[in-house]
């Protein structure tokens, strides 16, 4: 028989213990709360504000520059060629001014500087969207030779920290934001070549730039965009270029993977792109423009379905979870294949 001792302290354990529950549901509640509320705090005076955004002959460059452009902001569009500098200009108001940029040319910095300079005056740069970036060549890591890595390397990483550097003082005069376009490939290796390494370091130097420029006022933020469709992810180039690296293989490589390989490999890459990538590019310009306009822009965002649901969580997973899942993307090549 139970006692009432007893039974009164199991009552008084249970409404403890929902007494805890409840407190803490509440204080998950009035966090969240709070977050969105404070995330969605806006500035204002965005005529007054100028932004330098790279990359912007096509993709989410292209995009953004006349997102803000409509917002009022005074867009400093940089592009690669002529035509994507004159078409952007085109589509875009007045306001906007254009001009042609390679990243790895550090003396064309420099004059990008110097017109940004006047174009400022002493208010400053508010924005940098280092957003230039190549992919290819991508493939297995066997295939590529150093000077592969070092194209991708040369303009997504290097590029971006010489483009930087070069303008942190316009950037520190105006208590700006930086903003860096990194990728989920930059948490999670899923193919050979350059292209994840250099993520990887846009991800290193964008945390350690934001510690070391907090104390100055300047905010650096790091976009993750999942796949999208750009002519990045262009499944024709990648196939194209994929061919060209079989070619220049020795043959006995060739052999170690089996004649078809390559075309297997272009069919499933081809099949997992049309499968992953959105042609709802506004989700990653969306991220940029909140970088820029908010009070409190987040130090990382993740754009899209796959790369909030997917990458990033697997990334957080021991790696033979990874593992598995890439080699359930890519062809076995035929010594693998052999009991």
């Amino acid at each position: 028989m139970v006692s009432i001792g007893d039974l009164v302290y199991h009552v008084g354990e249970v409404m403890l213990s929902h007494l805890a529950l409840t407190c803490v549901s509440l204080l998950v509640t009035f966090a969240a709360v709070r977050w969105f509320i404070r995330d969605s705090y806006k500035l204002d005076g965005f005529s007054q504000k100028h932004v330098f955004i790279t990359g912007c002959d096509s993709g989410f460059g292209n995009l953004l520059a006349k997102q803000l452009d409509r917002k009022g902001f005074k867009v400093i569009a940089a592009c690669l060629s002529e035509k994507g500098a004159a078409d952007l200009a085109a589509a875009a108001s007045p306001r906007l001014k254009t001009l042609l940029l390679n990243v790895t040319d550090s003396a064309g910095i420099r004059s990008a500087v110097d017109f940004v300079s006047r174009e400022v005056g002493e208010r400053g740069l508010w924005g940098l969207v280092n957003n230039a970036g190549r992919a290819i060549p991508i493939g297995p890591t066997e295939w590529m030779q150093l000077e592969d890595f070092i194209k991708v390397l040369d303009v997504n990483l290097v590029g971006l920290i010489d483009v930087t550097l070069q303008f942190l003082p316009l950037l520190k005069k105006a208590q700006g934001r930086v903003v860096n376009v990194a990728s989920i490939l930059g948490r999670l290796s899923l193919i050979g070549g350059g292209y994840c390494p250099s993520k990887y370091g846009v991800e290193s130097f964008s945390d350690s730039l934001r510690k070391t420029m907090h104390c100055f006022g300047l905010k650096v933020s790091i976009i993750e965009p999942g796949f999208f469709k750009t002519t990045i992810t262009s499944p024709d180039l990648i196939g194209d270029d994929l061919r060209r690296l079989w070619t220049r293989l020795p043959q006995d490589i060739r052999d170690s993977y089996g004649a078809t390989y390559v075309e297997d490999y272009v069919r499933m890459q081809t099949f997992s792109l049309g499968m992953l990538c959105s042609s709802d590019i506004a989700q990653v310009t969306r991220c940029m423009e909140h970088a820029l306009t908010a009070r409190y822009p987040r130090k990382r965002y993740a754009a899209g379905w796959d790369a909030k649901l997917i990458w990033i969580p697997l990334s957080y997973l021991p790696s033979f979870v990874a593992d598995f899942v890439v080699s359930m993307l890519l062809p076995v090549p035929e010594v693998g294949r052999k009991p």
